[in-house]
């Protein structure tokens, strides 16, 4: 997957900024505030819908415009030019793809596949379950077909369950969710869990290459109940009472969370935040090596601030690593390095001044 163009409008300090990244290594450059973050923003959005830093309308906007415009023309791992453009407002949006409109952020999500690494991600690992969950499901979401309308089942099951349960129901107007929501549970959950296995040998290799002094890494899934007692429909059944009281669905995969653990790390002794950041890299790795093995393409690799984030020689590690697959890599840095580490070359040089981009 090969991004050719970029063109953005009012994002954050870009008023207007028109990007034409080479295949290979790009170094985008400038000061801290200068706006080299914000064109990793907007490629971001294209591929997720939202910006690694929140949601559109939580200042992505450029202050005093109405909205955000994006256009992007990229070829994706069969060689097919594509072309997609956004118009958000931060409430509203407007989308097309190859020429149409397109019918949810979600069908124009999937033709672009991005990875991003950026100095928040070592919340994958020291955040809250929704970074995992997150994670998780971007995976399943470009490789597993049926993943997409399972969730959005289970989504719309847990909502209409919750918003029955603030009302005090009847245990008899509570047993048709129950159901439903736990026969889409349990097959969002399978869907989950087999990724992770998949994707656990993968993570063994790559930490491997970043954290050799912790021993074998493992991936633990935890499905939000205790599943290995109780299939989900009898875990909302135990646990309605409580739900009832709280008002809201306390079980089931939306509770769901994931961990790495290191056979080295003695009585589960905590990380350190440079582990903590290494452990994140290596998962976003592993995710991007799986998604190749899985699609026969390499996605979009983005990496703000890598300096900031990695020692020189684990730059090396996570650079040559990437690079030797033939993925494209947007890399941002405060200021051009006299050489990169290991002797790589940018295949092109960008730099922002004050929400100007020029070069190559």
């Amino acid at each position: 997957m090969r991004l050719t163009r970029l063109d953005v409008s009012r994002l954050r300090c870009l008023e207007r900024a028109e990007f034409r990244p080479a295949p290979g290594l790009n170094l985008i450059t400038g000061g801290n505030g200068a706006g080299k973050t914000s064109l990793i923003e907007a490629v971001h959005l294209l591929g997720y819908g939202r910006s690694f830093r929140g949601r559109v309308r939580d200042g992505l906007i450029r202050s005093g415009s109405p909205n955000l415009e994006l256009y992007a023309e990229w070829f994706d791992g069969q060689g097919r030019a594509r072309r997609a453009g956004l118009r958000h407002s931060g409430n509203d949006w407007e989308a097309r793809l190859d020429g149409a409109p397109a019918p949810s952020l979600t069908e124009l999500c999937a033709e672009l596949a991005v990875v991003t690494f950026e100095p928040g991600s070592h919340e994958l690992i020291a955040g809250g379950a929704e970074h995992r969950r997150r994670f998780l499901d971007w995976a399943l979401f470009h490789v597993e077909p049926t993943f997409l309308p399972v969730w959005r089942r289970y989504a719309r099951a847990l909502k209409q369950r919750n918003a029955l349960l603030k009302r005090q129901p009847s245990p008899a107007s509570l047993a048709p969710w129950d159901r439903e929501l736990a026969e889409a549970g349990e097959r969002l959950s399978r869907l989950r869990s087999d990724y992770l296995d998949r994707l656990e040998p993968v993570l063994v290799a790559t930490a491997a290459e970043f954290l050799p002094e912790l021993g074998p890494a493992g991936l633990r899934f935890l499905p939000g109940w205790r599943r290995e007692e109780s299939p989900l429909e009898d875990a909302l059944l135990l646990s309605r009472e409580r739900d009832l009281a709280l008002g809201y669905t306390g079980v089931g995969p939306h509770r769901a969370d994931w961990r790495v653990d290191y056979l080295g790390l003695p009585g589960r002794e905590a990380l350190s935040r440079g582990q903590e950041k290494l452990t994140a890299l290596a998962c976003v790795l592993a995710q991007a090596r799986a998604f190749a093995a899985d699609r026969g393409e390499w996605p979009l690799v983005c990496l703000d601030d890598l300096a900031s984030e990695l020692d020189r020689a684990h730059q090396h590690q996570a650079l040559v690593s990437i690079l030797a697959s033939g993925a494209q890599v947007l890399l941002t840095a405060t200021e051009a390095p006299a050489a990169l580490p290991g002797g790589i070359l940018p295949a092109a040089r960008f730099h922002v001044e004050r929400g100007v981009l020029s070069g190559p």
